[in-house]
């Protein structure tokens, strides 16, 4: 049996000051997310970030929490069902899919728990990551590395590092723009904005910033846009480093002063959308936007669980369990790597 473990970032348990606590708490104190000295950084992280960040956090939260719960996990968990039922139906219940969170719950533990427990013994890792950094993606095999490290006997893993640039990735961000202005017509300008990322983890050999800029190239292609008519961004600065730029609070401010009347937002960096896109995003960004004189600021949703996109995650991740089973090879449905390119090309 195969295992396929989704993992996105993670979420509070509850849009209140305690639950955001612990969750930063988590987040904040993994080293790949904060490369300061742990003697600099601990004092900081204990004194003023968890006394005065949670209750800001949390009434953001509050903002756009869903009555199912976190829009992160509403939608990853969204993704992971339709993906399970999907593989599930192509390849007779050789395939089993759990989602699980890098910080928070659903926990990382619990998600490979319950694979093994299906009879999974190959287990494939998909960070929910598009573009490739160390705090993400690589922090999450990290994690999993400690989790197996206390077991006797571990499972095959592999995982999928990044798929900035894969054909159905780009499809699925094309479509998803498309449909929108199909619907609500075409902006002034697209704004295309990634999470931001300190300058220094670039200079230490991220691949990032260019993987972002790939994935921006492949889009804007994909779309026909013209240079004027396009300009990409970095998001969700923190702290007093420099970040990667240009800054996309600012760069919204910027074009409603230069009389661009309408801007769309689109995130292609989030698979599912979440706090950075329908607060920081849909709701600041587009009041800085106004504020500054713009007349109509639009947020394109992420791709979260369009079946568009599913079918494009399925085709991204089959060929990584080529060689696993026999029966995603030749079962009724056809081999996983015709799958992949039909669904490519679909």
């Amino acid at each position: 049996m195969i295992g396929i473990l989704l993992v996105n970032l993670g979420t509070p348990d509850a849009p209140e000051t305690g639950a955001v606590r612990r969750y930063l708490r988590e987040f904040l104190s993994d080293p790949r997310v904060v490369e300061i000295p742990r003697l600099l950084w601990w004092p900081i992280l204990n004194g003023p970030i968890l006394l005065t960040r949670p209750a800001r956090s949390a009434r953001a939260y509050a903002r756009v929490w869903m009555p199912e719960g976190s829009p992160l996990l509403v939608y990853s968990q969204r993704q992971s069902d339709a993906l399970g039922a999907l593989l599930q139906a192509r390849f007779h219940g050789q395939v089993r899919v759990e989602l699980a969170m890098r910080y928070g719950n659903p926990a990382l533990a619990a998600g490979l728990a319950a694979l093994r427990q299906q009879g999974c013994t190959r287990i494939l890792l998909v960070p929910l990551y598009p573009q490739y950094a160390a705090a993400t993606t690589a922090s999450t095999f990290d994690a999993v590395a400690a989790i197996l490290r206390g077991q006797r006997e571990i499972p095959e893993l592999r995982m999928i590092r990044d798929w900035h640039d894969h054909p159905a990735y780009i499809a699925a961000l094309a479509g998803r723009v498309r449909s929108y202005w199909q619907a609500h017509g075409q902006p002034d300008r697209l704004l295309i904005s990634f999470h931001g990322l300190p300058e220094r983890c670039v200079a230490l050999g991220d691949p990032y910033r260019r993987q972002c800029e790939r994935s921006t190239e492949l889009l804007v292609a994909e779309l026909g846009l013209p240079p004027e008519a396009w300009v990409q961004t970095f998001q969700s600065r923190f702290g007093p480093a420099k970040w990667l730029g240009p800054y996309t609070g600012q760069t919204l401010q910027s074009l409603a002063k230069a009389g661009v009347e309408r801007v769309d937002c689109f995130c292609p960096g989030f698979a599912a959308d979440c706090l950075e896109t329908l607060e920081e995003i849909a709701m600041e960004g587009k009041e800085g936007f106004l504020h500054a004189g713009g007349k109509e600021m639009h947020y394109i949703p992420a791709l979260n669980d369009d079946p568009a996109w599913i079918e494009a995650l399925a085709s991204i991740l089959l060929p990584h369990l080529e060689g696993w089973d026999e029966a995603l090879q030749t079962g009724e449905h056809g081999a996983a790597k015709d799958f992949a390119v039909s669904a490519t090309a679909g």
